[in-house]
């Protein structure tokens, strides 16, 4: 399985090169898409090192406690989706294979199991706050005016480093905002699954089975409102780490 999907991702970033010779793909989408996937990778390999020190060590013996790429990206979901969304002009967002944890082995399942889903959106939104502030650093040493415009894959102004940079930090402050959306299965729907009582998390759980394509579907087609809940917070981002 894991031949099988290296190849299919050789290929997708094989297409990436090949359109961005031939200049239908923009330098920016391809560092997009390098930024979102270790991005992603790291989100994951957070919520099973929590739950290791939680006493869950699930992942640990899946050997998902890693920075391979190869045992935590999701063709699908780490590759073609942002892949296709970066095509259409749209906000990547990305996802890889969820990382194992076992919630009866936490020394107090429902309490640390909403600290194991919150970990993932707080080491991105961390990662965020570093970046920007190196990009800030750098931006200020380098005195020279900026001119950086207020939506992701159009950066303009910026070295190839520093847009690098910028990018790190947008894509991670996204990844921590979206992932805390109240939704199943998205981490912020743990706050929810907290406050059902016992006798309806049967019931919630196959419902969260069941959601995941219902929320990609969703963005995809109704990406306003993907955008009115993003946009807003990387205006805010921008105006604090970008140097006027």
């Amino acid at each position: 399985m894991l031949r099988k999907d290296a190849g299919f991702i050789a290929l997708i970033l094989a297409l990436f090169v090949i359109g961005y010779l031939l200049r239908a793909i923009s330098r920016d989408a391809i560092i997009l898409l390098l930024v979102l996937v270790p991005s992603v990778i790291v989100h994951e390999v957070s919520h099973g090192y929590v739950a290791l020190k939680f006493g869950d060590d699930t992942a640990r013996r899946a050997g998902r406690l890693t920075l391979n790429p190869l045992a935590h990206i999701d063709p699908i979901g780490s590759v073609l989706l942002p892949a296709l969304l970066i095509f259409v002009g749209l906000t990547p967002i990305g996802y890889a294979k969820p990382v194992p944890v076992n919630v009866s082995n936490l020394r107090s399942p429902r309490n640390q199991s909403v600290m194991v889903s919150l970990a993932g959106p707080f080491v991105n939104l961390a990662g965020s706050m570093i970046a920007g502030a190196i990009l800030h650093y750098l931006l200020l040493s380098q005195s020279t005016p900026q001119n950086i415009a207020t939506g992701v894959g159009q950066v303009a102004g910026l070295p190839f480093w520093d847009g690098v940079i910028f990018y790190v930090g947008v894509i991670n402050l996204l990844l921590g905002i979206f992932n805390l959306i109240p939704i199943p299965p998205l981490d912020g729907s743990a706050v929810i699954e907290r406050l059902l009582p016992s006798g309806a998390l049967p019931g919630y759980f196959r419902l969260r089975m069941l959601m995941l394509p219902i929320v990609i579907i969703m963005f995809l087609f109704f990406p306003g409102f993907l955008g009115s809940v993003l946009s807003p917070v990387i205006n805010v981002w921008i105006k604090i780490f970008v140097p006027a």
